[in-house]
């Protein structure tokens, strides 16, 4: 799982700051500007749980058999179903303007509240 985390999250951080970059060059004409805020959403909270997904990896990196790995793990694969749910709905809604697209974003944001929630059990659990 450590290789898959730190992998996933170069690549989601990589991709955060294309998307950024795209947003306020490629796409300022042409998005509103309130779909151009949903853009940005999404990139943001691509980046930063590219960045807790590292932590997690990192965390397992150095683990050994008394870390709750279990915690650590689901928080990784909460994380990246979080990004791909929220963060992809978000880029969807903006560029196509379906708003039935919003309504995958609450899933999205659970995941990630899910993810938070495994790692703070995850950090409780370290003796």
């Amino acid at each position: 799982m450590v290789r898959l985390f730190l992998t996933v999250a170069a690549i989601l951080g990589g991709t955060s700051v294309a998307a950024g970059a795209f947003a306020s060059h490629a796409l300022k004409e042409t998005l509103t500007d309130r779909a151009m805020e949903i853009f940005e959403t999404g990139a943001r909270y691509q980046m930063y749980h590219a960045l807790a997904l590292l932590a997690v990896a990192l965390l397992l990196l150095r683990g050994d058999s008394s870390q709750p790995q279990a915690w650590l793990t689901t928080a990784g694969l909460a994380f990246i179903t979080g990004v791909l749910l929220f963060s992809g709905s978000l880029y969807a809604l903006s560029l196509s303007g379906v708003k039935i697209l919003g309504a995958v974003a609450p899933i999205g944001g659970a995941a990630f509240l899910i993810g938070w929630g495994c790692l703070a059990m995850a950090a409780w659990s370290y003796k």
